[in-house]
């Protein structure tokens, strides 16, 4: 879910609750009807009335001619928002019992035209005002620009998938906060409890679709909680779904005056309850800092909102620093939000900050960390964007000590320069459901690398998530969808949908709604060329590389650990001990510290000769800023293996050609602080 400000949108100061809401917004069987026909892909008893599909054709099935699956991946939607946020500011439901008048009707305090519809004018402008009908008329509603209006009616996701989208990334989303402070609502706003009741109706519109296909498993729409299933699904010709997270307190890890909220025993149940609910991938933080992870920061007046409701929710405002690398967080500048700044207390008021300051101090925490490697033993997959910089880095340097490929951007909420290090993890990328001039634009920005990395790509559609979707490029503009046209495999034909009374057409209506996902895809390929919408063809394939590999992975055997360590020299303590043995002791608590001085090595007897190819180091504060790896089988001789001039701390990892080697050397030449050279862990490793 992400309330953004995107370039076709405009925003305005609004009221103190309203822009408040702004900010934090970060984001049953069918009755019978006559056959519609005996091919697999047409139900034997779809709800009547409904709405119409408006693809002919069969669904591709199989695989290509290397066994690839084929296919395009949204994987970043949100099916059941409507039932977050205290149920009543998303409005219209993805499936009802009683039928699409049921379904597709607005929120009760809309009628009888829009007057309360206060969620819809502070992220749409204007009063609010609108005609409320949806089914049959749907004069107002869905559109490009309506952010609070079912986007996902379960026909509009079938259309997405006959005309060829393969996977389907559900987020479950909800905020307690927007909960807590939107005048309407009709449940509790405890985020857990909503995803709970989110998970349950994916499950329940799975039962719905397989009974319009004569029972369990028949259906299109196939949760799915491995890749192999994952992968018979979509051979099948169905769409795969896959259980995602993203709310800003996962497991109830808030923080307030940077004092955590949770516990480790906290983290274990969480991640081991969403794992038993299908969850397989999520993010750890979302708009407002938390107690796992710093958030990327938002812009301008919404910046400045978001800011303030942090303050109001942890008691802090974001803090900045200087970056030290060329990934940054987005600037917050000192754009005013008067609405949302009344509210905060007599005497505060909302910091300014640098402009060559535009990182989050807030990282990764200890608990982020827990949490991540968690995720790791539970095969999790980590949904990055929206993540600190310095968060991403972090975890980003676990993976790597790791080879763990378990990362995904799945919406275009993280820094573009960190494309390249989730691609040579072998993690997977989909960009934010952009116009298409714009979608083409970043696509072949970055196409060398799915090229160099043989990966696919995805898109994130991030409906019923508030960020606002391509409006329409005009009945005249050059290269438009000309209806009907054929799906990108070549076996559907794709008309314009209807609804109702309302028929949609992308040109003039934008991507109202999903079922205007395959226009939106062939918009991109007229405006693009056919290579962008090649690459989007192979995601499905790319996705299940990715969670394929992170299924597989298995933790390296740690060859360093509990191996005799000697050193050039030990600082002295009369309280501690920083002996070199404490940096291969398997635990993060200790550490190797050496005397203040560039020309300092550690060296580790491994006790036979193995396979070198990894080596991870964990520095304390005093870290090597330039420094070698060295191997050798004697002792006596050494071999350079990989080195580096710019070590900045952390966690590094050293990549290098396997190589026989008894004994392991790290060699320090430049300190990059005052002190000497001090590893709380040095991990070798043949892989």
């Amino acid at each position: 879910m992400t309330v953004t400000g995107r370039p076709y949108r405009r925003r305005k100061d609004v009221t103190v609750v309203s822009l408040l809401l702004l900010v934090l917004a970060a984001v049953l069987g069918p009755t019978p009807s006559s056959a519609a026909g005996n091919d697999w892909w047409d139900p034997t008893a779809r709800p009547t009335p409904d709405s119409q599909i408006n693809v002919t054709g069969e669904p591709f099935t199989g695989t290509d001619a290397k066994g690839d699956v084929r296919g395009f991946v949204d994987a970043h939607d949100h099916l059941f928002a409507n039932e977050a946020f205290g149920g009543r500011l998303i409005c219209g439901k993805t499936f009802s019992e009683a039928g699409i008048a049921d379904a597709l009707k607005d929120c009760p305090e809309h009628y009888p035209d829009g007057s309360l519809a206060i969620f819809d004018f502070i992220t749409k402008g204007g009063d609010g005002r609108h005609d409320p009908v949806g089914w049959p008329t749907f004069k107002d509603w869905p559109a490009h620009d309506s952010l609070t209006h079912q986007q996902n009616y379960y026909a509009w996701v079938e259309r997405a998938w006959r005309g060829g989208q393969r996977v389907l990334v559900n987020d479950l989303v909800t905020n307690g906060v927007i909960c807590s402070v939107y005048f309407f609502k009709d449940r509790s706003c405890d985020e857990m409890t909503s995803i709970r009741l989110q998970a349950r109706m994916t499950y329940d519109l799975q039962a719905y679709i397989d009974k319009m296909y004569g029972g369990p498993g028949k259906g299109w729409f196939r949760i799915v909680t491995d890749s192999a299933q994952a992968r018979d699904v979509i051979e099948q010709g169905k769409l795969a779904v896959i259980l995602g997270v993203e709310t800003s307190e996962p497991f109830g890890c808030k923080q307030i005056l940077d004092i955590a909220q949770c516990s480790k025993a906290d983290i274990d149940a969480g991640l081991d309850e969403l794992y038993s609910l299908g969850v397989r991938s999520m993010f750890l933080c979302h708009k407002f800092d938390n107690a796992l992870c710093g958030v990327r920061f938002d812009s301008g007046s919404l910046g400045t909102a978001i800011n303030v409701g942090q303050f109001l929710s942890t008691g802090t405002f974001w803090k900045t620093e200087k970056c030290t690398g060329p990934q940054h967080d987005n600037p917050i500048g000192s754009a005013a939000a008067p609405g949302a700044e009344a509210k905060l207390p007599a005497g505060v008021s909302v910091p300014s900050y640098a402009s060559d300051a535009q990182c989050n101090v807030r990282g990764l925490t200890d608990l982020g960390e827990y949490a991540v490697r968690g995720m790791m033993k539970r095969k999790m997959m980590l949904e990055i964007d929206h993540m600190s910089v310095k968060a991403v880095g972090r975890a980003l340097d676990i993976f790597e000590s790791e080879a763990y490929p378990g990362v995904i951007s799945s919406h275009s909420w993280m820094d573009l320069n960190w494309t390249e290090r989730v691609y040579g993890l072998g993690g997977f990328i989909a960009q934010y459901m952009h116009g298409s001039e714009g979608f083409v634009a970043e696509a072949n920005r970055t196409k060398a690398l799915r090229d160099k990395y043989d990966v696919g790509y995805g898109y994130g559609t991030d409906m019923n998530g508030v960020g606002g979707w391509p409006g329409p490029r005009g009945a005249d503009a050059p290269n438009k969808v000309v209806y009907p046209f054929r799906s990108v495999d070549g076996g559907s034909v794709i008309d314009r949908q209807t609804t109702g009374r309302r028929t949609w057409d992308l040109n003039t209506d934008g991507a109202a709604h999903y079922g205007l996902v395959p226009d939106w895809i062939e918009d991109i390929r007229l405006v693009g060329g056919q290579d962008v919408v090649k690459d989007l063809f192979r995601g499905a394939q790319s996705y299940l590389d990715t969670w394929g590999a992170t299924e597989r992975h298995q933790a390296g055997v740690n060859l360093a650990k509990g191996a005799e360590a000697t050193a050039s020299s030990t600082e002295w303590n009369p309280f501690t001990s920083y002996a070199p043995s404490r940096a291969v002791d398997g635990s993060r608590d200790t550490r190797w510290a050496s005397d203040w001085s560039n020309d300092q090595w550690l060296r580790i007897d491994l006790g036979s000769t193995n396979r070198v190819g990894r080596v991870t180091l964990d520095w304390e504060r005093a870290y090597g800023k330039s420094y070698r790896i060295e191997l050798s089988t004697d002792g006596a001789h050494w071999q350079t293996v990989w080195s580096t001039t710019s070590g900045d701390g952390g966690l590094d990892t050293a990549l290098f050609t396997g190589t026989p080697a008894r004994y392991v050397r790290v060699q320090g030449v430049e300190r990059g602080t005052g002190w000497g050279y001090s590893l709380h862990e040095v991990g070798v490793y043949s892989s």
